[in-house]
């Protein structure tokens, strides 16, 4: 069984051998061997297999001239390691590499290679088969370059654990140890590459965007990372799109009509050259400019689409690039290259015809037939460098440097140095096993493993544990999942004004080590965009949204397609772009265009407004007017219309009325707590008082007046003393009334926010409404029973209580509170106590005018009707009015009575009251005559009733002073004796008081 074994491994390792022949590889020997694969070409020609006749494998074209330099830094790397006297002395390390060419196919058929190698050594079949060339098997491979081609090998290779080390397979996924046991890489993961893509977008403020992704394990797995990344920044993506270097034209077609049709001017693209490269052919074809390409490290710097026919399409194009690395001596290694030379490098042939467009006349596949069939392929993929349909031969004698091709950019060493890394890591493995030391290595017992029968899954494990300063003086580690944690830097492609050639401009980089929000570094001014501009393009659903608005969902768009709204009254946004509007702070409002807050405009009934100083002139003018009129009654207080209207109480009114206009004054100018505690205690206290002055004063005469026989009594009951008592008691029911409001609810300054927006309303809270209510109440209470003592009292005479005005006043009093209870509910803010204000001045001023402006009239302006005649005139008018009326109604009722029982009809009686009826005086005397001798003598009036007239003269002459009184007597105790009429004799009283 054995036997078979070894034919059948012998077998597939021939069939390998024969498909790699001696010009597809490149191989050395030497005591260890590493395996390399690099893209040599960019793909393989398509044929039809109809399977008639024996497969044969597939043919590579297009050749990859910074793969062949990729190879290069390999064979450079081993040579520099086996001349060190320090890393593996006496060591030496040999390498078989194999071309890729792009594809899965031909990387498994190289990588088949290195596991029969392994395999039949594994067998240990040296005693059965004659293998004079062995070759010892294959420890570790460098390679491959996509991560669709690496999973592939990795899969593969972690049959075995057989080290891979790749220098260009940035795919997350292969971070997954599960799967993929044995791969490491020296390029850091796509994870971080994806993230720094969306923050290039969030930097520049972009929100609109499209994806192209490779369809592979390359493509597909980072521009997911990039979705995910958008959606956290509410960066939209409005198509999404795959890609292959292999899909049909028809395809590529519907991508581009994708492309041009879109409003998104920045593309995502996570592809490798080879798979974009048809893509940007069509798109230059149709001239589709205007459009920003954000590149992923495997085609930003990718020759076969930074050429200069392709800039005016993909001119804007910002890319990243790994971190550049330092190789000494490389160049120069790289301008040595011959195909004489270079006898272990079966792919320098091969180079040497596509750098010079000729062909090497040995071997027959570099023909000039075969050459004309590799430039046939070369001009339709537009990678060939003649013009003619045969090349012509090589001398061997060109000079490498003549010819500027990719292979001598070595400005920018980012993948060549990886792999320089990556041989390099593999060597340190070795040197760790080399010097290991029994009882502290990583196997078992701290056992080492023999470097000379060194197994590929011990230097697996010691590349896991791999720590070494690489010759930049950093520090090279894997970590736990086998990725080295690097840097970006982000380029730009600029036209060289020298040569028109694509150059990478280097204008930032991006920190992977630096905190959120400070890894991306971004130098603006040396970005041109489309090769001339250095303005920022657009590339947003919608046009921002300026301070002062907020976006606004537009239904069935995505979130990055909305309107601008503006911000509501009290909310602003100072910000471009907008989310939502910020409700500005409770004393603060939105200005006109909503971008910051100002603060609220305070409001109060302030002493400076219009409206506050004529309330204020008005209070002022009311104080005044009430000072002068109490100032006239201090002046003609000893006149008989000032000791008539009780001159203690009219001093005590007009002190309250003052109260009254002084009180208003609390309600202007800002509240304070102390002012809001103090107006209406002091506008209810001063009103009460005015009120219980009228009250008593009115009540007072209307009780002489009725009294039937006004005694001592009477006097000392309505003595001055008793009047002030009830005044204090009246008032002192409105003292406990804001006494206990102040104690339990007690009103504070208020600053009100809800009436109006913008506006701040200082204002009084009263504390309690109910309060109040109580106070206005009371007040409306009394000035109700004094209306009613004042109606009452219309028909006194007017010297005594002037009812129709104190009437009058209470009707104005009722009039305006009861207006002002609706109102003081319906409006708000200052008006408030404007309307406060207004009811107490309105009602003020009546009490005033009404009460007292025609006494001051009289006083001032009439002073003949302000003595003690006329008002004893007036009193015994009113007397005898009264009298005469119960007379006639006596004697009505006499009549009555004599006609019932059948007495005289005509019957008088007799009367000191002369009586005519309906005729005058026959000899009247002149008007002024007449009035000359009432000033003398006294007064005559007239008391008209329904059937006559009755005139009562009364003399009050000083020289017969005593006499007057005695016929007064006399004619009162007639009065009574001959009409019995008590109300005569309540008039009597009064006869004194004045």
């Amino acid at each position: 069984m054995t036997l078979y074994s070894c034919c059948f491994i012998l077998l597939v390792f021939a069939w390998n051998t024969a498909a790699y022949g001696p010009n597809q590889r490149a191989q050395k020997k030497g005591d260890i061997i590493l395996g390399g694969l690099f893209p040599i070409h960019f793909g393989v020609a398509a044929k039809d297999q109809d399977l008639k006749s024996r497969p044969e494998s597939v043919e590579c074209i297009r050749y990859n001239f910074r793969g062949f330099r990729w190879l290069q830094a390999m064979i450079f790397a081993i040579e520099e390691i086996n001349s060190s006297p320090t890393l593996l002395p006496n060591m030496t390390l040999g390498y078989r590499i194999f071309d890729t060419c792009n594809t899965v196919s031909k990387a498994l058929e190289a990588t088949l290679s290195f596991v029969a190698q392994n395999k039949i050594d594994s067998l240990n079949l040296d005693e059965f088969c004659n293998c004079s060339e062995h070759i010892p098997s294959t420890i570790a491979v460098v390679g491959a370059t996509g991560s669709g081609i690496s999973t592939a090998v990795a899969n593969l290779l972690g049959l075995f654990y057989i080290p891979q080390v790749s220098y260009a397979s940035s795919s997350r996924l292969l971070s997954n140890k599960n799967q993929f046991k044995s791969f490491l890489r020296t390029i850091p993961n796509d994870e971080h590459q994806a993230t720094a893509m969306a923050d290039i977008i969030e930097y520049f403020r972009w929100n609109w965007v499209g994806t192209i992704a490779a369809d592979d394990d390359y493509g597909r797995p980072g521009i997911e990372k990039f979705r995910e990344e958008a959606e956290e920044r509410d960066i939209c993506i409005d198509f999404s799109e795959l890609i292959s270097q292999y899909s049909d034209e028809e395809e590529i077609q519907q991508v581009v009509e994708v492309i041009q049709n879109s409003t998104a001017r920045v593309i995502v693209v996570f592809s490798s050259g080879p798979d974009l490269e048809p893509l940007i052919k069509e798109i230059v074809r149709r001239n589709i400019t205007g459009k920003i390409w954000l590149a992923s490290e495997a085609w930003a710097s990718s020759s076969l689409i930074a050429m200069p026919e392709f800039f005016r399409v993909i001119g804007s194009t910002i890319g990243f690039a790994l971190k550049a690395g330092q190789i000494p001596g490389f160049r120069e290694f790289l301008q040595k290259v011959h195909p004489k030379k270079s006898t272990n490098n079966g792919f320098a042939k091969e180079f040497w015809e596509e750098t010079f467009n000729c062909y090497l006349p040995d071997g027959s596949k570099n023909s000039p037939a075969s050459a004309s069939f590799h430039k046939g392929h070369e001009e339709s993929l537009g990678a060939g460098n003649g013009t003619a349909a045969f090349r012509p031969p090589c001398t061997g004698d060109e000079n490498i440097t003549s010819v500027e091709t990719p292979y001598m950019d070595y400005t920018h060493l980012r993948i060549s140095y990886n792999v320089y890394l990556a041989v390099y890591s593999i060597a340190h493995a070795l040197q760790d096993i080399y010097t290991c030391t029994p009882g502290k290595g990583l196997f078992t017992n701290g056992s080492c493993a023999d470097i000379k029968k060194v197994e590929a899954w011990q230097v697996l494990k010691h590349l896991r544990h791999l720590n070494f300063t690489n010759n930049m003086g950093e520090q090279v580690d894997f970590d736990e999942f086998g990725d080295l944690v690097g840097n970006y830097s982000i380029i730009n492609w600029h036209l060289s004004p020298e040569d028109g050639s694509v150059v990478f401009e280097e204008v930032g980089h991006y920190n992977v080590y630096a905190k959120k929000g400070e890894r991306l570094f971004i130098n603006e001014n040396k970005i041109l965009w489309s090769g001339f501009s250095k303005e920022v393009p657009f590339s947003n659903c919608s046009r921002d949204c300026l301070p002062g608005t907020r976006k606004g969902i537009i239904e069935g768009e995505p979130t990055c397609c909305f309107e601008c709204v503006d911000c509501p009254d009290g909310e602003y946004s100072d910000e471009t772009d907008a989310s939502a509007c910020d409700k500005c702070p409770e004393d603060y409002w939105s200005n006109e265009n909503h971008t910051s807050c100002i603060p609220k405009q305070i409001e109060f009934l302030s002493w400076t407004e219009p409206f506050g100083i004529a309330l204020t002139l008005f209070a002022v003018l009311g104080i005044f007017l009430t000072s002068f009129v109490l100032g006239v009654f201090t002046k003609f207080r000893n006149t008989p219309i000032v000791k008539a209207t009780n001159r203690e109480l009219s001093y005590l009114l007009l002190f309250s009325l003052l109260c009254c206009f002084s009180s208003s004054l609390f309600f202007i100018g800002e509240p304070q707590d102390w002012t809001c505690r103090l107006r209406q205690p002091a506008f209810g206290i001063s009103f009460v008082l005015c009120i219980s002055c009228i009250l008593v004063k009115t009540n007072r005469v209307l009780l002489v007046f009725e009294a039937k026989i006004p005694t001592s009594l009477h006097r000392k009951w309505w003595g001055l003393n008793l009047q002030f008592l009830l005044v204090f008691l009246c008032t002192f029911v409105q003292i406990v009334i804001c006494v206990i409001w102040l104690y339990t609810a007690p009103p504070s300054s208020y600053r009100n926010h809800d009436l109006e927006d913008e506006i701040i309303f200082i204002t009084c809270h009263e504390g309690s409404l109910m309060a109040l209510g109580f106070l206005i109440g009371y007040t409306c209470l009394l000035a109700a029973i004094c209306f009613f003592f004042a109606f009452k009292s219309r028909k006194l005479p007017e010297n005594f209580n002037e009812a129709k005005f104190i009437t009058f006043s209470m009707l104005i009093f009722f009039i305006v509170w009861i207006s002002f209870i609706p109102a003081y509910a319906s409006t708000y803010g200052k008006f408030v106590s404007a309307v406060e204000v207004i009811a107490i001045l309105a009602a003020s001023f009546g009490l005033l005018a009404c009460i007292f402006f025609n006494k001051v009239y009289i006083i001032l302006f009439k002073p003949s009707r302000n003595t003690i005649e006329e008002v004893r005139c007036s009193t015994a008018a009113h007397a005898f009015k009264v009298a005469a009326r119960a007379t006639l109604r006596r004697s009505n009722v006499s009549r009555k009575r004599s006609n019932s029982l059948g007495g005289s009809t005509g019957s008088t009686p007799s009367s000191s009251i002369s009586s005519k009826s309906n005729h005058e005086d026959p000899f009247p005397l002149p008007a002024s005559a007449e009035r000359q001798r009432q000033q003398q003598r006294g007064c005559k009036q007239k008391v008209s009733f329904g059937s006559g007239t009755v005139t009562l003269s009364l003399s009050f002459e000083e020289p017969q002073k005593n006499a007057v009184a005695n016929r007064t007597t006399k004619r009162r105790n007639s009065l009574e004796a001959q009409n019995s009429d008590d109300s005569l004799m309540r008039h009597r009283a009064l006869l004194p008081l004045q």
